[in-house]
């Protein structure tokens, strides 16, 4: 558009030279020179011939001046419709982009409640872990929780009656528990465990700590072993072996990967280490060892009951054959009736057809039909 307005600028002052030179042109105050009067139809023809150029050369302005509108027109429409069609992809483009933008801030939404609720569930854990630490760093309440859980596995595994906590032994000494055995020799369990070692253990940082730290693990476990072996084993009162309970899976196992001396020690001295998980397998098979025991105890009931039902049993079979004897005589007795339905049902068609076998006296065993007389016959 630009590059048309320059075009139209530079014909007009094409024009206006073209006028000026026709202006310089033109012939001045006639004399009576013939060279000037030549020269002056010179001019005149010069300047006839500028006419008609500048005629011709507004022609040719007017057209191009007609062709630069015609294609200004064009270049209008056409960036018009290049304006629109970009518009209105501009447009489609924009709501494409909102609704892609408004599902992802959508989606964002959901997973920042997600990430809400799981830091929420992270913060109810650190503080559920604080408070354990808490617990467990005293040992009162550590043996009070190792207390609560091992209690938690006895009653859900046993019967009551077939254990008890806080028993007292004859030398006087009370461990946590005690699980009645068939041979009423009781097995015992203590739930305390010197925790303290085994968190130092943990947390050192240098060699020499954890060093200084797995010494005192080996020392205060290797006591408590010692402890309970003196005053839980009592020969003919308990059962040979005691259990130590570990509270958690974790210590368990370190201990065993860490510590195998202290296991292989325990075992010698009587005292078995368990874990939550091992300690219900192993109360598991003692309830079972229960059950056998209450099932060889109940043998004699079991064979007198089973020689009840069997005598009740015969007596059902002697009532069944009795019951088959009198159905048997009432299939008899059904079989005579159809017998004789059946004859009367015959004799009843004979009678009905009138068909009369012979002429002589009836059978003695039939009633003869009485005889009709005519009026006035005596």
């Amino acid at each position: 558009m630009e590059t048309a307005l320059l075009v139209a600028i530079g014909l007009v002052v094409g024009l206006a030279i073209a006028g000026l030179a026709v202006f310089i042109a033109r012939p001045r105050t006639p004399v009576e020179d013939p060279a000037a009067a030549q020269r002056a139809a010179e001019q005149a023809a010069a300047a006839q011939m500028a006419d008609q150029r500048v005629v011709e050369l507004g022609a040719r302005v007017q057209q191009i001046g007609e062709l630069l509108a015609k294609a200004q027109t064009q270049l209008q429409s056409s960036m018009h419709e290049r304006l629109d069609a970009v518009t209105a992809h501009l447009g489609t483009s924009m709501q494409n982009a909102t609704r892609h933008t408004t599902e992802n801030l959508q989606k964002l939404n959901e997973r920042l409640a997600v990430i809400d609720s799981a830091q929420k569930n992270l913060t109810d854990l650190a503080s559920q872990v604080t408070s354990l630490r808490a617990v467990l760093s005293n040992k009162q309440t550590r043996g009070a929780f190792g207390q609560g859980r091992m209690e938690a596995i006895i009653q859900d595994q046993l019967p009551k009656g077939s254990y008890e906590f806080q028993f007292t032994l004859k030398n006087g000494k009370r461990p946590d528990c005690v699980v009645l055995l068939p041979d009423q020799r009781p097995l015992v369990i203590d739930a305390k465990f010197p925790l303290e070692a085994i968190t130092a253990f943990r947390d050192g940082k240098t060699e020499d700590e954890r060093k200084f730290a797995a010494q005192r693990v080996r020392q205060d476990v290797m006591k408590h072993i010692n402890d309970i072996a003196e005053k839980y084993l009592c020969p003919g009162e308990t059962q040979d072996t005691a259990l130590m309970f570990v509270p958690s899976e974790s210590v368990y196992a370190e201990l065993h990967d860490g510590f195998d001396d202290l296991v292989q020690k325990g075992y010698r001295a009587q005292v078995m280490m368990v874990s939550p998980a091992l300690l219900m397998l192993a109360i598991q098979v003692i309830r079972q060892v229960q059950k056998d025991t209450q099932m060889r105890e109940a043998a004699d009931l079991i064979r007198s009951e089973v020689g009840h039902m069997l005598k009740d049993v015969r007596l059902l079979s002697d009532r069944v054959k009795k019951l088959q004897t009198h159905f048997g005589q009432a299939n008899e007795d059904l079989g005579t009736i159809l017998t004789s339905a059946s004859k009367i049902e015959k004799r009843g068609a004979r009678i009905e057809e009138m068909d009369f076998e012979g002429n002589g006296a009836p059978p003695a065993n039939v009633i003869p039909a009485p005889v009709r007389r005519a009026v006035g016959e005596f």
